[in-house]
């Protein structure tokens, strides 16, 4: 039987699935389904001690994630999703690794909603694209609190937008969770494994 370590062990090799083929993705999604029969926390949204806090992405499915990867002279370095239950919002960071001095961060910020005991809607109302000197990047945790106290980035910072909640809005649901790994599914079909930091 499959379990934790296997799951591990097949997404490692895989660049958070930048370089995943046919039958690695086969392979992941099969693991992922025996652990997500096997999740420990059932009632995952209630289980705040093991879902809060800031994730590690080790593998998705998402397209929109990793596409990030093709921009030109850069490569896509870690991706983070940070949940902060006492305020309903989740923060989505993928840092960009480019020449020196251009290093950037790509973050969006979105509100949830439980609608289940695993389900949560998803409305994204913030992005923000800049190099990280521009916008004193230091960790995910440091620039949420950045984000939190500032209303908008300057143009001298970077891009900073607004996102239109009704034609960006989404659901994530919880499918394993244990003190150090999650595994979620996204209305887009997205799998997604994620290690907490």
């Amino acid at each position: 039987m499959l379990g934790k370590a296997e799951l591990l062990e097949a997404v490692a090799p895989v660049n958070r699935g930048i370089a995943s083929s046919s039958s690695d993705r086969t392979a992941i999604q099969a693991a992922a389904a025996i652990l997500e029969g096997r999740n420990p926390t059932p009632d995952p949204l209630q289980a705040t001690d093991r879902l809060n806090g800031d994730w590690r992405l080790l593998y998705t499915t998402s397209r929109e994630l990793l596409n990030i990867d093709r921009l030109p002279l850069a490569s896509l370095g870690p991706i983070y999703q940070c949940v902060r239950l006492a305020e309903n919002r989740i923060y989505n960071i993928a840092e960009v690794n480019g020449p020196p001095l251009l290093s950037g961060i790509v973050a969006v910020a979105a509100t949830l909603e439980a609608v289940s005991t695993q389900r949560v809607n998803v409305g994204f109302e913030r992005g923000v694209i800049g190099l990280r000197q521009g916008l004193g990047y230091k960790s995910p945790a440091q620039f949420i609190g950045a984000m939190q106290t500032t209303p908008k980035f300057s143009l001298f910072q970077g891009i900073d937008f607004r996102i239109n909640r009704d034609r960006q809005a989404g659901w994530l649901e919880v499918t394993y969770l244990d003190d150090d790994l999650r595994i979620g599914r996204g209305n887009q079909g997205s799998l997604f494994v994620l290690q907490k930091v």
